[in-house]
């Protein structure tokens, strides 16, 4: 029967972010259920989920306080538009939002994933400026090695070209800058004496294109896709400062920080900034269903206001935008926030991680270590001092995947950085065996590299 599923997958199932020739060689793992941080495989063999099944599971798998919530309002609404129509899932989940996200988010609108959270950020930006008469403010600075999403606007925001270059002739124009990446200064300083002078070149872009910008957008404090890059928190403080200086709009993308995983329930608080728009989805609803929210101001909101439905109206929308399940689900996940203190572990992990991948410094292939919340990322280079990266034909031959496997932990490296980037409700017995078996699966695929 296991076969026969393997084999209906290859005949038919395109995964994502996968050469699928490379599933020729081995095949997808079948995995038949989950419990905690766990995924079992169809041969029995348990797997730690080492990073959250893509940075969204929170409490665990299955957690029967979600799956209830799912199944009690599956039973009683299970779908309904939401245009002009509401129902109290939604309702009661945006109030959950608005009170703990940062001040002045007081206003929700929902999709489906995170990708489609960053085009509405983008879309809101762009129209609001529109609607108050400045339609020349529409071009969005952000990072070079930021990553929003795959739809066509979050790409023209992103910087990483793996994602993006096969694509530029359907891409809008937007202005990039040099990320704040301390282990790679764009201005060749050391991080612990440089003043966040790279907040400067944020400054001088402003300057230059504040009259055509409608919004500077960026991940903060941690950016995921774009190689684990930890940059400070003042960084996002000045961006917010000089946002409000230059008149444009602030889109924080917590895609993937929002939801515990930096320490705060988001990462903006690190910073103690209030953005124009927060995009959030990922651990909204604790890893189980699919639903994203773009945060917004009331002063955004009240200039898509008019008497009758016109120009002004934010013409977006999904089938299942606010979908009743997923919000019960989502709604289910903060209650377990509260419950559980979920935060306090975060702070247990971090201090963890920190203290274990701090072994790794002397290691040949160790180029920089970043630690924060329950994420810890490793780049790998080929030379400490000229800092030249690992290739993707070096860590091909590393194969973290299989050996991973081996280990039994699920690995998902992004360029030459292998991570753990854990639920947030890892205890102390499976923390121990992740980073054991994170230790010998970096041993032995350092073996097989050929430098």
């Amino acid at each position: 029967m296991m076969d026969e599923i393997i084999k209906t997958d290859l005949a038919h199932n395109w995964h994502p972010f996968t050469q699928m020739d490379e599933l020729r060689k081995r095949p997808p793992l079948l995995i038949e259920h989950a419990e905690g941080v766990k995924l079992y495989a169809s041969d029995g063999k348990a797997y730690y989920d080492t990073i959250a099944s893509w940075w969204c599971n929170v409490h665990g798998h299955c957690r029967k306080e979600i799956s209830d919530a799912v199944a009690r309002q599956a039973a009683k609404l299970d779908h309904t538009l939401f245009a002009a129509i509401t129902h109290e899932p939604a309702a009661v989940l945006s109030r959950r939002l608005a009170a703990i996200s940062p001040a002045g988010l007081n206003r929700v609108f929902y999709s489906d994933n995170g990708s489609c959270a960053v085009e509405i950020a983008l879309k809101m930006s762009t129209q609001y400026w529109r609607n108050r008469g400045r339609a020349g403010k529409k071009r969005f600075i952000c990072f070079d090695r930021g990553y929003h999403g795959d739809t066509i606007g979050a790409m023209s925001v992103g910087g990483v070209d793996i994602y993006i270059s096969h694509f530029r002739h359907l891409m809008y124009d937007s202005i990039r800058i040099p990320t704040p990446y301390c282990y790679r200064c764009p201005l060749g300083l050391r991080k612990d004496d440089c003043g966040c002078k790279c907040a400067d070149l944020l400054q001088e872009t402003l300057q230059k294109h504040s009259e055509e910008t409608a919004a500077i957008i960026l991940e903060p404090i941690l950016l995921g896709a774009g190689g684990m890059i930890v940059y400070p928190a003042e960084y996002v403080k000045r961006a917010e400062e000089l946002a409000k200086s230059y008149d444009v709009h602030l889109i924080l993308d917590e895609v993937a920080t929002g939801f515990g995983r930096t320490g705060k329930m988001f990462a903006a608080d690190h910073a103690g900034i209030a953005p124009d728009f927060m995009c959030v989805s990922k651990g909204l609803t604790g890893g189980t269903l699919p639903l994203a929210a773009t945060l917004t101001t009331e002063e955004v909101f009240d200039s898509f206001a008019e008497p009758v439905r016109g120009i002004k109206t934010f013409y977006h929308g999904h089938t299942f935008t606010a979908n009743p399940i997923a919000c019960a689900a989502a709604n289910a996940s903060l209650e377990l926030f509260e419950a559980e203190n979920t935060l306090a572990n975060v702070a247990y992990l971090q201090g963890r991680l920190s203290d274990d991948f701090a072994s790794y410094a002397d290691h040949p292939l160790v180029g920089d270590i970043r630690v924060i919340g329950c994420c810890g990322a490793l780049e790998l280079v080929k030379n400490k001092e000229s800092k030249e990266p690992l290739s993707v034909e070096d860590m091909a031959k590393m194969d973290f995947y299989g050996q991973g496997f081996d280990q039994g932990i699920i690995l998902r490296p992004v360029a030459n950085v292998v991570y753990l980037f854990l639920p947030l409700a890892v205890g102390k017995a499976d923390l121990d065996k992740m980073l054991e078996r994170f230790r010998l699966t970096l041993t032995c695929a350092a073996d097989k590299n050929i430098l």
